[in-house]
């Protein structure tokens, strides 16, 4: 696979009937490596080991419904009290990140009403917020610490 724009991390893989897997933390299961899964990988590996978000509030490509269509987002990370800290859209290091892509995380996120939103392609990262008051998006350097 393609090296990418994070750090190196220690993944778990294996071949089954012509088919790579990888080993995912949050979901505790091996899942199918695409060049997007390998995006995901490394970004769950980064909240978790460089920016110290906690496992347990962290879940991975789960189903909402958008504008009464069933989507699914990549990563979303809790908060302790319900509310959404973070919302992450992963796409393969090949596509680039297009305005569909803002509006893709963006009607996600009104469902989901994220403070923090990213998006990557494992080679760029986009770290943003989104201020309610004046409906515009604040870009960051970084992601912000968490904090419950």
């Amino acid at each position: 696979m393609q090296a990418l724009n994070f750090p190196i991390y220690e993944f778990r893989f294996k071949s089954n009937e012509n088919k790579s897997y990888i080993f995912d933390v949050i979901r505790k299961k091996f899942v199918v490596l695409t060049p997007e899964e390998w995006v995901r990988q490394h970004v769950i590996h980064f909240l978790l080991e460089e920016k110290k978000y906690p496992k347990s509030l962290m879940n991975v490509e789960r189903r909402i419904q958008v504008n009464h269509l069933i989507k699914r987002y990549d990563i979303v990370l809790y908060r302790s009290d319900g509310s959404i800290f973070l919302v992450v859209e992963c796409k393969a290091p090949h596509m680039e990140i297009t305005q569909e892509v803002f509006d893709q995380i963006a009607r996600y996120n009104m469902t989901l009403k994220a403070e923090n939103l990213m998006i990557t392609n494992g080679l760029k990262h986009i770290f943003y917020q989104i201020n309610g008051e004046k409906k515009a998006y604040i870009f960051l350097k970084e992601l912000p610490d968490f904090y419950l």
